[in-house]
């Protein structure tokens, strides 16, 4: 867990040297606070089939913010995938359990994350209340 925070650290380290503190700090927060929301919306729906739009979702709007948003949605896609690929290795053994899951989850991660359309995603019959 220090690991990861210490890479956490000096990524953003390295990130915010190229950018402006001043708005790069505000993005990150706004950018983690729009994944917060995703998540939130994904547990209120419990729609089957509906997680790959909200992870879209989620990464869409928080790149939506500018570099520091796209930077918090990328971390926090990475450290939920990598923590649920630790506790599925712990579970399960190295047998690939959840894999193909986890990989899906990091592609519609990144398509949000690029700024295509996260609807792309989402399934048929989903409110439209998200």
């Amino acid at each position: 867990m220090k690991l990861y925070t210490a890479l956490t650290i000096c990524s953003l380290v390295l990130e915010v040297s190229s950018q402006n503190w001043f708005t790069f700090i505000p993005e990150a927060a706004q950018g983690a606070w729009d994944m917060l929301r995703a998540y939130r919306d994904m547990r209120e729906a419990n729609y089957i089939g509906a997680d790959k739009y909200f992870h879209a979702r989620g990464n869409y709007d928080a790149a939506q913010r500018g570099p520091g948003g796209i930077w918090a949605a990328e971390v926090i896609s990475n450290m939920r995938e990598d923590s649920q690929r630790f506790t599925d290795l712990i579970k399960y053994g190295d047998s690939g359990h959840g894999l193909e899951d986890s990989r899906a989850d990091q592609e519609a991660n990144e398509w949000g994350r690029s700024g295509k359309d996260p609807n792309h995603f989402r399934p048929a019959g989903l409110p439209d209340k998200y």
